[in-house]
């Protein structure tokens, strides 16, 4: 009895907390800041994970990062492809007809909804990935970390959809501030990259959870990804002009990396090797390059600070970007699983390097600073592949503290982020979600629009009749004003077209010949699966009012109204956006 109150009261209590958060944004502020306590916790460990499986493998002092080495025994580079084939072993035991879904394809089409088993399965593969030196950065296994464990509390409070979405961007937000120690970039992170939008709902969640996060890896310890760096050098004019022509620079190089990953995922499925082997092969690949450069190893960190906080030449900044590039097509191409946004920090570093040394070589009337250019490079680069303009100046804020290298920073990031859309039209998180043939080009939610099917929507058993009935016949079963439309069957019972009621009626037409000769739009029907978009389409391309719905059979089941799609459309429209704004 005693256990069956505490059960009652524990419910009660659980009941009440749902109320809470789901009436009041004191409570969902509350929640977020809970979140971001455990997103802080979750990003130390994983580094801390990380850093432990590195030292092992690679024999680091506590230190030294493994990109900062200048030189590596070869014995040593056996860890790629035995990670690889851990990471090969782990994806076919866990093999399923569908992709993980991380925090960018849940909040863009799930209403925030992660799998458990999902965020589990992307953390330990990005941590495998990393820690056996693959080119890959650890921010997919914070991202999802805060983020999963964010919407599985969220889906168990039983949180709307929309602060579900900000719940997990909230969480991968938190995360990132706190690998980074910029609780700016994550909350901005979470803003432009898994949610898709500022909106005024999401201020304070978001930005209570970074802080939290960032205060709580703090703490712990943690030693912050973000790049203690210096401008503070004279900014002209001129360098808004000379920057914004190098973001284009970067939008286009930014552009061609992605492309690459996604020819060296098709030359991975195309080879012989079965899947669980192609990350050991990956490895194998690996090893001369990180043989040759340790730069090109892991996320890039300890290069990041090589590079820029010593003298390198020209020839050397080139050999250490074009490795770099080559390591993390091939890492990713394999099959590692990992992030781009440090290796695209790093590679944008670089790139400004080489750009500001080229530029001084050649008689010119306006200097440019080697470093400058390398926070402009790092940012815009980075803005071409992972997305963020606002993320990305902001990093450069939050690493420098210069307000004048940052306005020079937003200018190039605006210019390549415009340059990225314009012509490819993707970051590298939802190119590849296109490639799997989704539509996807934000995390904005476009999910709701996926339950518009023509299932949901249509108007069930329409008033049918065989396609060979008399007209004369037709009339009397179907009088003026009993219905607007008829779907005619053939001898087996499948679609035959659609019949106006008044037509049949005209008095011109012979009523002995069969009703199939006034059908209508015989070509022109639905599916049941076809989703808000395609059926707007099919509207449009048939001119018409009213179209069946048919099974695969072509049996009708059902039969939708352009005038009915469109208000269903315009007020799911009207109570996302309500929603967005906490209006809702």
């Amino acid at each position: 009895m005693k256990s069956l109150d505490a059960t009652l009261r524990a419910s009660g209590r659980l009941a009440l907390a749902r109320r809470i958060i789901r009436t009041s944004e004191i409570g969902l502020i509350l929640l977020a800041t809970l979140v971001g306590v455990g997103a802080g916790l979750a990003a130390a460990v994983i580094g801390r994970l990380a850093r432990v499986m590195q030292v092992t493998l690679f024999g680091l002092e506590d230190t030294v990062r493994l990109s900062s080495l200048t030189e590596i025994a070869p014995v040593r580079l056996i860890a790629l492809p035995l990670g690889g084939l851990l990471v090969g072993l782990v994806l076919h035991l866990t093999r399923r007809s569908r992709a993980a879904v991380d925090v960018v394809e849940a909040n863009a089409l799930h209403g925030g909804r992660i799998p458990g088993r999902d965020t589990l399965l992307v953390t330990v593969l990005t941590l495998v990935s990393n820690g056996c030196g693959a080119s890959v950065g650890l921010e997919a296994a914070y991202a999802q970390a805060g983020g999963g464990a964010a919407s599985t509390l969220g889906q168990w409070l039983r949180l709307r959809r929309s602060d579900l979405r900000v719940l997990v961007g909230a969480g991968a937000g938190g995360a990132i501030a706190a690998a980074f120690g910029a609780p700016l970039t994550g909350a901005f992170y979470a803003f432009e990259i898994v949610i898709g939008s500022y909106t005024p709902a999401a201020i304070a969640p978001i930005a209570v959870a970074a802080i939290a996060a960032t205060v709580t890896a703090r703490t712990l310890g943690t030693t912050p990804y973000l790049i203690v760096a210096s401008g503070g050098h004279t900014i002209l004019t001129a360098h808004y002009f000379l920057f914004a022509a190098f973001g284009i620079v970067a939008a286009i190089v930014g552009i061609a990396i992605m492309r690459a990953v996604s020819i060296a995922e098709g030359l991975a499925r195309a080879s012989r090797l079965p899947d669980w082997l192609r990350p050991a092969a990956g490895g194998l690949l690996l090893m001369p390059l990180g043989w040759i450069s340790p730069q090109v190893l892991s996320a890039g960190h300890g290069a990041l600070h090589l590079t820029l906080e010593s003298e390198v030449s020209l020839q050397l900044l080139a050999t250490i970007f074009l490795l770099k590039t080559l390591a993390s097509i091939v890492s990713l191409g394999s099959g590692f699983r990992g992030g781009l946004f440090f290796a695209s920090l790093l590679l944008g570093s670089l790139l400004g390097q080489i750009f500001a040394i080229t530029w001084t070589a050649f008689p010119s009337t306006l200097p440019v600073n080697q470093s400058d250019a390398a926070l402009v490079g790092m940012a815009a680069l980075a803005v071409a592949i992972v997305g963020g303009p606002m993320t990305m100046a902001l990093l450069v804020l939050e690493a420098t503290h210069d307000f004048a290298i940052t306005a020079t920073v937003l200018t190039a990031v605006l210019c390549s982020s415009a340059v990225v859309r314009d012509r490819f039209g993707y970051s590298f998180s939802t190119w590849r979600l296109h490639l799997r043939g989704e539509v996807v080009r934000s995390a904005r939610d476009i999910g709701w629009m996926r339950q518009l099917t023509a299932g949901r929507m249509m108007r069930q058993a329409p008033p049918s009749a065989p396609a060979d009935l008399p007209v004369a016949e037709f009339r009397s079963r179907f009088p003026l004003g009993s219905t607007s439309r008829v779907v005619l069957l053939d001898s087996a019972g499948r679609y035959a077209g659609l019949v106006t009621t008044s037509a049949a009626f005209d008095p011109a037409i012979d009523a002995t010949m069969s009703v199939a000769s006034l059908a209508q739009l015989v070509r022109h029907v639905l599916r049941p699966e076809d989703t808000i978009d395609a059926i707007m389409t099919r509207f449009d391309e048939a001119e018409a009012d009213d179209l069946a719905v048919v099974d695969e059979q072509g049996h009708p089941v059902g039969i939708l109204t352009e005038k009915y799609v469109r208000r269903r459309y315009a007020g799911e429209a009207d109570r996302a956006l309500r929603e967005a704004y906490g209006e809702d």
